[in-house]
């Protein structure tokens, strides 16, 4: 196998359909970083990572010179070390996940290019055909019903609707999703906007109103692990961990702690490897892996597929932050399914 000759590192200004508001913030566009390697036999690999500072804790200029320092440890390495290079990259650069997610991408899409077999093969299986959710973000009833209304016609049946701000506004939203869109499976983020008795206020009303929910994420804050476990005693909607789990250790806590019956792993958070880590913690304490993403393009948002592809370990798939852009990297068409292919992850950015 070569040895990588170099990284670039480049500001991807993405811009958004609408605006996309959680109760974290709202997000006009997508301000993410695609990192380029090199490699001696002339292959090029490709990665993205999309920082949204309140929950990765990077700015797009932070998340830049991060990869940009990265070229010091990868540059004159074999790609075919991809773990131990990635390892490297952690223990140099802690907690900078979403440059993080970009570098170590861009490695593995090179090795897999070289090899000329796809990235889900590094996880155990065959690129195949991956189904998305749709997300509602925080929208008065009426922008709910129509973004259901046109959710449904284009082929999702699983939507996923962003909560967390007053519990009664966020009762509302939902009756209009359902509404709008009776026959869909329906998730609920609350980005750690409530307490577990919120929870459980809101998990009550949606009983009240005959809706039924495949889980509620996230409902309390990152680092309230004991809060998390105490909503989810709380109700009988399986509760999933999101914003408290980035590294395998995390998993095992909440798993320890028995906090929730679904691990929402992202590669936006944990890189390729780290993921496929925490989705065997969880599968291996019986709890379900749902794979989530940022606002990634279709660089990042193949990756994911991959990984969800190569592992078969994810019951819930929220990849739909490319869907959500005006225009993406390249043309990906549109609706609930990602259709993937290799070498590597498949893409070429068309435009950088």
């Amino acid at each position: 196998m070569s040895r990588i000759v170099e990284l670039t590192a480049d500001p991807l200004d993405l811009a958004l359909s609408e605006p996309f508001e959680i109760s974290l913030g709202v997000q006009h566009q997508a301000s993410n970083v695609l990192v380029t390697i090199e490699t001696e036999a002339g292959v090029t690999g490709y990665g993205e990572g999309s920082p949204v500072p309140p929950v990765t804790g990077e700015t797009q200029a932070a998340a830049l010179a991060t990869a940009e320092a990265a070229a010091e440890v990868v540059e004159g390495r074999s790609v075919a070390a991809y773990r131990e290079l990635i390892g490297d990259l952690r223990s140099t650069f802690p907690g900078m996940v979403s440059a993080l997610f970009a570098v170590e991408t861009a490695v593995l899409d090179a090795y897999c290019r070289e090899n000329q077999i796809p990235l889900s093969a590094l996880f155990g299986g065959d690129p195949g055909p991956v189904e998305t959710d749709m997300t509602i973000p925080i929208v008065d009833p009426g922008e709910a019903t129509r973004r259901a209304s046109n959710a449904a016609s284009d082929g999702y049946e699983h939507l996923k609707i962003k909560t967390g701000n007053d519990v009664a506004s966020d009762v509302e939203r939902v009756i209009a999703v359902r509404e709008a869109a009776p026959d869909a499976a329906l998730k609920i983020d609350a980005n750690q906007g409530w307490t577990p008795k919120q929870t459980a206020a809101f998990a009550d009303a949606m009983t009240d109103h005959d809706i039924d929910l495949e889980l509620i994420e996230q409902p309390t804050p990152a680092d309230d692990i004991t809060g998390l476990a105490d909503a989810r005693r709380r109700i009988d909607v399986p509760i999933a961990a999101d914003e408290s789990v980035f590294t395998p250790e995390d998993a095992i806590r909440v798993v320890r702690e028995e906090a929730a019956d679904v691990i929402n792993a992202k590669l936006g958070k944990s890189g390729p490897l780290a993921v496929a880590e925490i989705a065997a913690i969880a599968q291996g304490a019986n709890l379900e892996c749902m794979i989530g993403c940022m606002l990634e393009g279709a660089v990042g948002i193949h990756t994911s597929a991959h990984v969800v592809a190569g592992t078969g370990a994810f019951s819930y798939v929220d990849l739909d932050g490319n869907r959500l852009l005006a225009e993406d990297i390249i043309e990906t068409g549109g609706g609930p399914t990602h259709e993937i292919t290799g070498p590597g992850h498949g893409v070429t950015p068309e435009r950088r």
